[in-house]
Order: structure tokens, then C-alpha cells, then sequence
């Protein structure tokens, strides 16, 4: 695997593709974030809402794209998560988690990330700043 430190502009890290996501996913999401709005885990309800379908807490997917830098954590952190939510994630939805280098400052490194579902379609993108030690 490449090093952080010898990314390029345009590199990325590497994906990650999660599974499908399933109900247990989010009702042990909805525990240990205390959100319990029944859309995210009771059909009727989130159809009672309009939606075709329970869905994702978006702060699931959010949550799931600090995967992508997990593997740096012994060399720096997360500085800043800044995230755009911009579609709903369905069960059965299969997520990949993408990060791509857009520059370098220092010992700050800025990334354009994004999860997408299996149509290509993207539940969230923002920018990340990792900062290393």
C-alpha cells in the first residue's frame, strides 16, 4: 500500500465497500447514538413519513467514511470532517467509501470524500483534513 506521504494530487486511498447494509445495522446505530426515530428501523413508520422505506441515519454513512483514514490513526487524526449529505441509503444498499488526495499543505493533507451506493449514486461527499503528527 501506498503511504500517505507519498500520495499524489488525484490519488486516492483505498476504497472501502462495506456490506449490505441490514436493519440490525441501524437499530445498534440507533443505540449507541441514542437516535431512535423509528424511519430508521420500522417500515410502517418510515412509510407513514413518505419515504418508500426505512433508511440509513445519514451520521451512519458519516460515521463509516472515517474507515477510509482509520488505518493512519498511529501517524495523525482526523483535523476537520466537513460532509454534504445528498441522498438516503436503503437497506441492501452496498456503500463504497472513497478518498481522493486534493492537496497537500504541510502536515495536512485534504481529501474530497464520498460514499456512493451500487447505482453509482452518492449518499454524502465533503472534505476531510487529516493532519499527521
Amino acid at each position: 500500500m501506498t503511504t500517505l506521504t507519498e500520495l499524489h494530487i488525484g490519488d486516492s486511498l483505498h476504497s472501502i465497500e462495506l456490506a449490505p447494509v441490514t436493519r440490525l445495522d441501524l437499530i445498534k446505530y440507533a443505540g449507541a447514538s441514542g437516535d431512535f426515530n423509528p424511519i430508521h428501523t420500522i417500515d410502517e413508520e418510515a412509510k407513514n413519513a413518505g419515504l418508500p422505506g426505512i433508511i440509513a441515519h445519514g451520521m451512519w454513512t458519516m460515521g463509516n467514511l472515517a474507515k477510509l483514514f482509520s488505518n493512519l490513526y498511529e501517524i495523525g487524526f482526523i483535523e476537520e470532517y466537513k460532509i454534504r449529505f445528498k441522498g438516503m441509503v436503503f437497506l441492501n444498499d452496498v456503500i463504497t467509501l472513497q478518498a481522493d488526495l486534493k492537496e497537500k499543505n504541510g502536515n495536512r493533507y485534504f481529501f474530497n470524500v464520498a460514499a456512493t451506493n451500487q447505482s453509482g449514486k452518492e449518499a454524502i461527499s465533503g472534505e476531510v483534513i487529516f493532519k499527521t503528527y
